[in-house]
């Protein structure tokens, strides 16, 4: 079975004509941004294909240079001859969000479009959505939106189809349906995720961004034959120079040896040394995998007491009517609550009315300081520097404890200087992180925090949260996730 798919999978990404080319592309932000290095790779007709990388190396970018919003620096992108592109960005741009559906895919096209409402009615059961066309966007939940940013690409029937991070914020439900039209998808598509199960259901390829090189690696195969490949290329290298050092010590050993000797000898080792420098421009620079984020702590407030808080009453969405429930959940500190439901039945907004106060039938005991990750990152402020962001939660305002911390979260040196907007989404998400751990909150709320993230950073990002000494209300659609978080209640909204 592996050998067939295999062949599936080569024969996908080598039998199409080629419908795009990089050929050494550059391109920087600004004055000493670079973000691709002469980057060489080709797309076939047909293929589904992985773009890989560390948060913030340029995914995104590269989608832009695709479609033509960003121009290379030096190098040519050749696409073929009136070949169509649709992009299915990772979140509603905050300009759309008062759009009704209706106005919503309307904008995706530049004229005209007379019988939309038939074809909109038919992405939306592709994706598997029911969405009143007078509705405004922004009334969607986090998964809702998800699958009309797919939807909005899909009614564009494109050649080449773009999906930046398309299961954030999908219920079990909904990646299951994107992974089956994925599957049976036969146009080309470029796919930006990192949940490695949901990718490998459908890649024929990988398209790897080093952070370092800022080169493209393209590989035949899924996640896993890209880890296997690149594991078996750095220890080959590593033995490689492991051999030439050894071979380079000698030689300076022998160099020293018959130095002393003088004579004839100050010849043999003059061509020691030679050799030893010969053998040091042989070895080769070993591939450098992504960072992860340090292992951190996020310090709950002192002086935590008694209840922390306590939900009485609730609600939630079923067809598109509010309905008020009753319950009830107390929590205290080291207690862990899991927030689960399906797309739509409104998490994101109870959590929101939690953290805000707002919401009948739920009281959090005074002085507690509420720490909230929005899966929006609507807490942030776009125009604020990291700098000020990180700095404006703080009760002492020290640059370098701050700077300390932001460095764990891969936030070093001038990074500090730029505003939350210009990063990429799962650099705003490490800046959310960062200012829990520097706000020190009794009460922690997280609407999706594995949205947009380098799958290397969950696992220190659940022991954080599984150590988390204050009270915790958490919402995730990652199995693997939840897994290693630790949870001392769930909290069902369905049920």
């Amino acid at each position: 079975m592996a050998e067939m798919k295999s062949k599936n999978r080569d024969e996908a990404t080598s039998s199409g004509e080629i419908i795009l080319k990089f050929e050494d592309v550059s391109f920087e932000f600004g004055h000493n941004k670079p973000i691709l290095h002469e980057v060489d790779f080709t797309l076939r007709r047909g293929s589904k294909i992985t773009l890989m990388g560390q948060n913030g190396s340029g995914k995104s970018t590269i989608f832009n240079l695709i479609t033509g919003h960003h121009k290379p620096e030096s190098g040519k992108i050749h696409l073929q001859n009136k070949l169509t592109i649709a992009t299915a960005k990772q979140v509603i741009p905050r300009a759309d969000s008062e759009l009704t559906v209706k106005e919503f895919f309307e904008k995706c096209f530049k004229e005209k479009v007379y019988d939309i409402e038939p074809r909109i009615d038919e992405v939306l059961e592709v994706v598997n959505l029911k969405a009143p066309l007078d509705r405004p966007v922004r009334t969607f939940s986090g998964g809702q939106q998800a699958r009309l940013l797919l939807a909005s690409a899909l009614i564009q029937d494109p050649d080449l189809l773009l999906l930046d991070e398309p299961t954030n914020n999908l219920d079990k439900a909904g990646i299951a349906h994107l992974t089956k039209f994925l599957v049976e998808y036969k146009k080309t598509c470029i796919v930006i995720s990192h949940d490695a199960e949901f990718l490998n259901a459908f890649t024929h390829g990988v398209l790897y961004l080093d952070v370092y090189t800022k080169k493209i690696e393209q590989y035949v195969g899924d996640y896993f034959d890209v880890r296997d490949q690149i594991t078996a290329r750095i220890e080959k290298e590593n033995m490689k120079n492991a051999q030439l050092a050894k071979e380079i010590q000698e030689n300076k050993d022998k160099a020293n040896f018959f130095a002393m000797k003088g004579g004839q000898m100050r010849l043999v080792a003059k061509r020691m040394r030679e050799k030893a420098e010969e053998l040091e421009e042989e070895k080769v620079d070993v591939r450098r995998e992504d960072r992860t984020i340090r292992a951190f702590t996020i310090p709950a407030q002192k002086d935590l007491v008694g209840e922390i808080i306590n939900i009485s009453e609730f609600f939630v969405f079923k067809n598109h009517k509010k309905i008020a429930r009753k319950t009830r959940i107390s929590l205290k500190k080291r207690q862990h609550l899991l927030m689960t439901g399906p797309n739509g039945i409104g998490k994101s907004t109870l959590l929101e009315a939690i953290a805000s106060g707002t919401v009948k039938g739920t009281q959090i005991a005074p002085g507690i300081k509420v720490g909230y990750y929005r899966q929006d990152f609507s807490t942030l402020n776009f125009e604020d520097t990291v700098f000020d962001s990180l700095m404006s939660v703080m009760d002492k305002h020290i640059e370098q404890d701050m700077r300390n911390v932001a460095a764990g979260f891969l936030i070093t040196g001038d990074m500090v200087y730029t505003k939350i907007g210009s990063l990429s989404e799962g650099q705003k998400g490490l800046v959310a992180l960062a200012r829990l751990v520097l706000q020190k909150p009794g009460l922690l709320i997280l609407d999706e925090p594995t949205n947009h993230m380098n799958f290397r950073h969950l696992p220190v990002i659940a022991k954080a949260l599984s150590d988390f000494e204050g009270a915790m209300i958490l919402v995730s659609h990652v199995p693997e996730f939840v897994k290693q978080v630790k949870i001392t209640e769930v909290f069902d909204l369905e049920k």
